[in-house]
């Protein structure tokens, strides 16, 4: 075999060593991440059912198949669990809303989308809904602030298109009839229950969307 062959081979191993390092690093990272998420799926439903106070880390890593100490692999500790759970899905309303007003053709339409778009979350997330009522206090002030601002940001999304709905009208009054629509699609964790029996999300969606819009564009021609 030449030299020039043997350089070829040793080239060609290497790049398969580094082809076969590179897929293990990538599967690690894409265990590592799946096992996060099972994490603040888990911390959601055990949040939401016992309190944040009354939920412990070896809770939190038994309901996502991990040990207590390995949860430290993730987050620093509980409330860092609780203040990611609350952002990822602060962030998620406020990219999900710009990208629905974005898309949408007109005013009316990005209303209608933003609603849909609203109850959607409600109905797929009623467990931080709860979390986020009762455990907003038990977040670091940091991440209080930082929810807040993107909280503060989503509903800004909601009157900027309510202005051009109801033209004139007091951009506070518009912030009113946002956080009233808020609060009747975040009743979700309650109304899609009743007597102890689950309402199918089938049934509620239409519901939820067409009280919504009705309070939103009450006042309008639309409405």
């Amino acid at each position: 075999m030449t030299q020039h062959a043997q350089a070829t081979q040793r080239s060609q191993a290497t790049q398969r060593s580094q082809a076969t390092q590179r897929s293990q690093a990538t599967q690690r990272s894409q265990a590592k991440e799946e096992r996060r998420v099972a994490l603040l799926s888990a911390a959601a439903g055990l949040f939401a059912e016992n309190g944040f106070a009354r939920v412990s880390l070896e809770d939190l890593g038994a309901a996502a198949g991990v040990s207590g100490p390995a949860v430290y692999r993730h987050f620093p500790g509980k409330q860092a669990v609780l203040g990611e759970l609350l952002l990822s899905v602060s962030r998620e309303l406020q990219d999900g809303g710009l990208k629905v007003v974005a898309e949408a053709g007109n005013a009316l339409a990005a209303l209608e989308g933003l609603v849909a778009f609203h109850v959607d979350f409600a109905l797929r997330n009623p467990d931080v809904i709860r979390v986020q009522d009762r455990d907003f206090g038990s977040l670091s002030e940091a991440d209080q602030s930082e929810v807040r601002a993107l909280q503060r940001g989503y509903v800004e999304t909601w009157v900027d298109v309510l202005k051009e709905v109801h033209p004139g009208s007091d951009p506070a009054e518009l912030r009113v009839r946002a956080h009233a629509a808020f609060g009747l699609i975040n009743s979700t964790p309650h109304s899609v229950r009743q007597h102890g029996r689950k309402i199918a999300v089938k049934s509620a969606r239409p519901v939820l969307e067409r009280m919504a819009l009705a309070a939103l564009t009450v006042g309008t021609p639309a409405g």
